[in-house]
């Protein structure tokens, strides 16, 4: 645990919402509330044994660590084929907890089998009320956006009670980080390679996970990083208190797609999370709450850390390209900081906190 970085920040709570509700208001977040209040509240026991065939530095593993450590033993993890197929390699199992494989289209319906029975042993008491079994979903982007996406609608309309925990990083990254709908505009995969023709690379814009859930209405998701576990660790421990579906949403730095050294993957959650590019935030019943307000540094700090955005600068910088995805977070950011107005450029340049 002495790669994650000890994040501290001010928090704030934004409330937007939409889709029939009109208000927008500003609160502070009472932090008494808060389970976790800084890093050494962690639990340090491990529910996943080292040495498994997950690349080096994957940023998503380090999210799943600490939220078992929230989570606890008794869960039972639903995988859709992905990156962490190679978790759970038979023989070998480095979980403390239960795991059961399924394709990419079908983790959701799997999910439901496993709920189902364990509602059935315990209304014929085979299974005691005290034994029970939290069911998580664990998927990559690509099944969570794409070819996973009917069966997680399908679950969300039955109101299923699991935890549905997507690492996003951003491609199809276990078949060759090919474009996934969730693959960031302006980035480059090995299906969306920048040349003379399309010197852009993804000329796609990422697919919004968030809202599509939302639109479905569950009790509670969340967007989280590796990089801040203790926001992490009280998004997991609120989400205990809601039965129904539960979204949580990690980037996942990938070193080998992204192109940065595997040592680097916590600084490159928190540069997205401090650049505004990966908002922190959840929404209880559909009402959002951003949890951490950025710094606003430029977005070039973040995409030059990443050779997947080396297109953009070299041999000639793309400056057109670059000021799109700048204007994208300032376009996100906008409405939740309209209780005055707020110079959101004046302030990305200022390098300053948001209070």
């Amino acid at each position: 645990m002495r790669d994650i970085d000890h994040h501290t920040s001010r928090e704030h709570n934004y409330n937007l919402n939409r889709s029939g509700w009109n208000t927008i208001m500003i609160k502070n977040v009472n932090m008494k509330k808060s389970v976790y209040k800084n890093f050494k509240d962690i639990s340090q026991d491990e529910h996943i044994a080292p040495g498994t065939a997950l690349c080096s530095g994957c940023g998503g593993l380090l999210a799943l660590r600490l939220a078992l450590k929230v989570l606890g033993e008794k869960v039972v993890i639903v995988n859709a084929a992905g990156c962490f197929t190679l978790l759970s390699v038979y023989p070998f199992n480095p979980f403390r907890s239960s795991w059961m494989y399924t394709a990419m289209a079908c983790a959701p319906a799997g999910a439901q089998g496993i709920r189902d029975a364990l509602d059935i042993l315990i209304k014929k008491r085979k299974v005691k009320k005290e034994d029970d079994l939290k069911v998580v979903v664990l998927t990559g982007d690509g099944t969570a956006n794409d070819i996973g996406l009917q069966s997680t609608s399908a679950a969300l309309q039955r109101n299923l009670d699991f935890y549905y925990l997507c690492y996003d990083n951003e491609a199809y990254s276990n078949t060759g980080f090919q474009m996934s709908s969730a693959t960031p505009f302006g980035s480059k995969t090995n299906t969306s390679v920048p040349g003379c023709v399309n010197p852009v690379g993804t000329a796609q814009k990422k697919k919004d996970l968030f809202e599509i859930w939302r639109a479905h209405r569950p009790p509670y998701m969340a967007t989280i990083a590796p990089s801040h576990p203790v926001d992490l660790s009280n998004k997991f421990k609120k989400a205990a208190q809601f039965k129904g579906p539960k979204l949580f949403i990690t980037i996942a730095p990938c070193p080998s797609g992204w192109s940065f050294d595997d040592s680097k993957s916590v600084a490159i959650a928190k540069l997205a999370v401090q650049t505004g590019i990966w908002p922190l935030k959840e929404a209880v019943h559909g009402e959002v709450e951003h949890t951490v307000i950025p710094k606003f540094k430029p977005i070039e700090t973040y995409l030059m850390a990443q050779n997947r955005y080396d297109h953009l600068f070299h041999p000639v910088k793309q400056v057109d390209v670059i000021r799109v995805i700048q204007e994208d977070i300032e376009h996100y950011w906008q409405p939740y900081l309209t209780e005055k107005p707020v110079n959101i450029k004046r302030r990305i340049f200022n390098n300053k906190t948001v209070e």
